[in-house]
């Protein structure tokens, strides 16, 4: 593929919002990783060194499609803490949660009032299982008897990825207001 990359790519602008269509379909549909694929792309078109391209392309996605996403192991080479600017673009894919800053490290973090300690240990067993799912653990945390918070961020590198974001939509997505003092609002 990469005998005819320069080809293809040659009658093309040097405008970056160009190049996010093409990094999508040759990473959807020839399999190639980003790394790879960035790196054609900085050899070919001149294209910057820059992680924040890959995270603004993904960034315009709904709050569905955030939900329906996978994430990604958090020992792959291409995952980066993400800078507090795009962090705050993808915010308003989950609304209820708040971007932290604790001492120098991004988190989301939502707090809930659950009806009973009980409640508040099925809630968690609910976060659990999606947790489970996704590989990738929050903090929880039981203050009193009745009152969760839920922290979401990528410890391996220190700050938030794509990866908090997508489950703390799937967390949004779960069916908990049986379990709640105070029904959310949707």
């Amino acid at each position: 593929m990469s005998r005819i990359l320069p080809l293809f790519l040659h009658p093309l602008s040097k405008s970056h919002a160009q190049y996010f269509p093409l990094f999508h379909f040759l990473s959807r549909y020839h399999g190639s990783s980003s790394t790879r694929i960035n790196g054609m792309l900085q050899s070919h078109m001149g294209l910057p060194n820059s992680r924040k391209i890959h995270h603004d392309h993904r960034k315009f996605c709904t709050a569905t499609e955030l939900a329906t996403k996978r994430c990604v192991p958090c020992n792959s080479e291409d995952l980066r803490p993400m800078a507090e600017d795009l962090a705050n673009g993808l915010m308003t894919k989950v609304p209820d949660w708040k971007l932290v800053n604790e001492g120098g490290k991004l988190k989301l973090s939502r707090s809930w009032k659950v009806k009973t300690f009980n409640k508040g240990l099925e809630f968690f067993h609910a976060i659990a299982n999606v947790a489970e799912t996704e590989g990738h653990h929050p903090d929880l945390h039981l203050v009193g008897w009745n009152n969760v918070t839920i922290d979401i961020w990528t410890h391996s590198v220190g700050g938030v990825t794509e990866n908090d974001f997508i489950l703390a939509a799937k967390i949004d997505n779960l069916d908990l207001a049986h379990l709640l003092r105070i029904k959310p609002s949707k």
